[in-house]
């Protein structure tokens, strides 16, 4: 068994191609495939799914991810050590976040993690609700922080992801107070993808009572609402937002919250098939902890 076998295994299970993980090995497609099959018959077992499109990773494929990935870790954290002759190497932690918590929540969130563990490594991947799900599942990282509300179902066996409240936010529609016209009867909105976790949890805000009366102005796909607060700053309209990422500009007058507030709380799920011993550390220290930012 050669170490490239196991690289290129990992870098199978993130990108789901083997095109993508060939040009990224710098070998050919053909070669690639020959040298993941060459661990499968090592192991003698299949990992791959092939029959889909994209790739995905067997039964076998996913128990034996996080194995490859931590021998990997070690390996090159043992040959880093021996060629610096210096400390070990740090145990490292993966967590797939909403864009708004990864760049809020997260980093203050975090400190207080490492408060109790010591320093932990970490790797973090700022995506939308539906990637960061299938990051989880699919087992290529060990946590999933977001947002909860009652309105979006959460579509994870509560047995084999379990989750935490780690913190608590709200949902709030803002305008910018510069820009405010109070006669509007109705006001342009600044508008989420529908089908994004936010998208649906404004969606629900804007049925209840006393909500600002709205109508669609400007929709962002990508789900990020520090884009929509940008836009709310330049007067462009409404927008219902996490009030942990405008707590300055609230402060400061530039935006006026102009309804009811919607309560989210914030939630770390975990893989409970992945244990070592660094996610049981940091899951311990998490559930000790509910921090609102």
């Amino acid at each position: 068994m050669e170490l490239k076998w196991l690289e290129d295994f990992l870098s199978l299970a993130r990108t789901r191609s083997f095109s993508r993980s060939a040009s990224e090995r710098n070998v050919t497609q053909s070669a690639f495939s020959r040298r993941v099959k060459a661990l499968e018959q090592w192991l003698d077992v299949q990992l791959i799914d092939r029959s889909t499109y994209p790739t995905t990773l067997t039964d076998a494929g996913l128990q034996f991810l996080e194995t490859a990935e931590e021998t990997v870790r070690m390996l090159q954290t043992s040959r880093a050590a021996l060629q610096a002759k210096s400390r070990p190497g740090t145990q490292v932690i993966s967590i797939a976040a909403l864009h708004s918590l990864s760049l809020q929540f997260f980093p203050r969130w975090f400190h207080l993690v490492e408060e109790q563990t010591g320093f932990v490594g970490s790797r973090l991947l700022p995506d939308d609700f539906h990637n960061c799900i299938q990051a989880l599942v699919e087992g290529t990282y060990d946590f999933l922080l977001t947002y909860h509300h009652t309105s979006v179902t959460v579509p994870l066996d509560s047995t084999h992801y379990p989750h935490i409240i780690v913190g608590h936010d709200e949902l709030v529609p803002i305008l910018a107070a510069r820009y405010r016209v109070s006669d509007k009867a109705s006001n342009p909105l600044l508008s989420y993808a529908p089908n994004s976790f936010l998208g649906r949890v404004a969606m629900f805000a804007s049925s209840q009572p006393g909500a600002p009366q709205t109508y669609i102005a400007h929709t962002n796909e990508n789900a990020m609402a520090e884009a929509l607060k940008a836009m709310a700053v330049e007067g462009h309209g409404l927008a219902w937002l996490p009030k942990s990422i405008i707590s300055r500009e609230l402060s400061d007058g530039v935006l006026d919250i102009v309804g009811p507030a919607i309560p989210l709380e914030i939630r770390l799920y975990r893989n409970a098939r992945r244990m070592r011993q660094v996610v049981e550390t940091v899951w311990t220290a998490a559930s000790k902890i509910e921090f609102t930012p």
